[in-house]
């Protein structure tokens, strides 16, 4: 099994892409807060604790475990200009074995939004994925009204797949979600078979 360095660090034209750290909590609580109501409606019910230094030291932790471990790859989206959080990218669930394929999912804050940051941390977790985590697939899902994930997901060379009823809760309620894939080119169709 291929395992992630805890340093790992991801350049874009414009940003850093990077695990999350202790001292992000502020930064990253007051931008999550001051965003509420932009991203509440998009994702899953918030604890009670979201916000709490307790909350995030967890996350940290289970970013350092996952990343090690190469089950998921959770980075903060850092403006190069200015150390601005602007949100962050997770890939999730990668299983290995013959699937290799792992779940894409993001946030960016309101005032981020549609300035192609978002387009330009994907582009570098799908290079990343394909060419050194030897992944094979990239799954991504999000509500069919989210007309921007949605753009976002195929300008960035996903494929839309379908439909999952009563995929996940979010804000609350079972949300059916819109399914989307990014397929390595040079794995199409291929087997192994001698």
């Amino acid at each position: 099994m291929l395992r992630v360095r805890r340093k790992i660090r991801l350049e874009t034209e414009r940003m850093t892409l990077r695990l999350p750290a202790h001292g992000d909590f502020r930064t990253w609580a007051n931008l999550r807060f001051d965003n509420a109501d932009f991203l509440m409606k998009w994702e899953p019910t918030w604890a009670d604790d979201h916000l709490t230094r307790k909350a995030f030291t967890n996350r940290v932790y289970w970013a350092q475990r996952s990343s090690t471990a190469g089950t998921a790859l959770p980075l903060f989206l850092e403006r190069r200009e200015d150390g601005a959080l602007l949100g962050a990218i997770t890939l999730d669930n990668i299983r290995r074995g013959p699937a290799q394929c792992g779940t894409l999912g993001y946030w960016v804050g309101e005032q981020y939004a549609r300035q192609g940051y978002m387009g330009e941390a994907i582009a570098a977790m799908v290079h990343y994925s394909f060419e050194r985590l030897d992944l094979s697939r990239l799954e991504a899902a999000c509500l069919p009204e989210n007309k921007a994930s949605r753009g976002l997901l195929e300008r960035s060379g996903f494929k839309y797949e379908g439909v999952a009823q009563a995929y996940l809760q979010i804000d609350g309620r079972w949300r059916t979600h819109v399914l989307y894939s990014a397929l390595r080119m040079d794995r199409r169709g291929r087997t192994h078979v001698g």
